[in-house]
């Protein structure tokens, strides 16, 4: 099947399968996949113009309301967080559009600052992934009366929520602050933000990744919608100049549509698997396609 705006030619059944394999896994961890689903374009299907970005947040529109729908369900979505993210990655992934169609049009360098991003991810997260497996955590507690959360506090502060019967804070204007900077950073990768700040919240805050999931998806929900209005916007004024800004609808809507399947089951089955394990899976990813983008940069690969 062709698809005239990003010019990409792939069977119809290939974006959708894609999509729902990677959600499948990421949004346990409270990412939407789109920073996978990002280089799979862009290498695999050889979408390289800034429209990638656009598509690739049309893919967390569609798809994540499934995995924020199963979050909400089982009283998993900490919603001080989700608003705190949501008023800092808002206004940045609108600065990030800017910088990434006036800076970083051509893929090459923009292959390099994803590798980049993806690398320091991986980086932070590896402390916190060893000191894991040193101390032998065990996964949480399946007891379903035990898996909501409780908000203990929210102030301009300080947040606080109790979450299998142990209490988590965390400064409201630290999480603001980064917020902002994570929202830049995504609205430059196409990721809307929420998938950069879930890895930050566990290794650097230290919140349970089984309670913070549900919240760094709905930040990423919010930002995208955001993230393709500017998109869709930004295309009229690129028109003229040939350069594909406006996203693929219709193969961001196949993406979603597979996105939708694997966050509702990735979000399901998240409590059955141990916190460990979810930033091993999610150290490993970001690892590998980092290698993947600054090796292309150099040439090795």
């Amino acid at each position: 099947m062709h698809f005239p705006v990003s010019g990409v030619d792939t069977p119809i059944w290939l974006p959708p399968l894609v999509a729902m394999v990677i959600s499948y896994f990421t949004s346990m961890a409270g990412v939407s996949g789109a920073f996978l689903i990002l280089p799979f374009q862009m290498s695999v299907l050889g979408f390289v113009s800034p429209a990638v970005s656009g598509t690739n947040l049309v893919y967390n529109v569609v798809a994540i309301p499934s995995g924020i729908y199963r979050y909400f369900r089982e009283g998993r979505l900490v919603w001080p967080l989700t608003w705190m993210v949501v008023a800092g990655t808002g206004p940045g992934v609108i600065v990030g559009g800017i910088i990434r169609l006036c800076y970083l049009p051509d893929p090459k360098p923009f292959k390099m600052f994803v590798g980049c991003v993806l690398l320091y991810m991986a980086v932070r997260l590896m402390p916190d992934v060893l000191k894991a497996r040193a101390t032998q955590q065990t996964g949480v507690s399946n007891d379903p009366a035990n898996w909501r959360v409780e908000i203990r506090e929210f102030t301009s502060r300080q947040i606080a929520f109790e979450f299998q019967d142990r209490t988590y804070r965390c400064g409201s204007a630290g999480i603001l602050i980064l917020s902002l900077i994570v929202g830049v950073i995504g609205g430059i990768y196409g990721i809307g933000g929420g998938a950069i700040i879930a890895p930050f919240f566990v290794a650097i805050y230290g919140l349970p990744v089984h309670a913070v999931a549900g919240a760094a998806l709905m930040g990423t929900f919010v930002t995208s919608i955001l993230g393709v209005a500017f998109y869709q916007a930004a295309g009229l004024f690129y028109r003229s100049t040939g350069m594909a800004v406006t996203p693929d609808w219709l193969l961001g809507g196949l993406f979603g549509l597979g996105g939708v399947v694997g966050m509702y089951f990735g979000a399901k089955s998240q409590r059955f698997v141990p916190a460990r394990w979810l930033k091993v899976m999610l150290m490993v990813i970001l690892f590998y396609v980092a290698a993947r983008y600054v090796g292309e940069y150099f040439e090795i690969f």
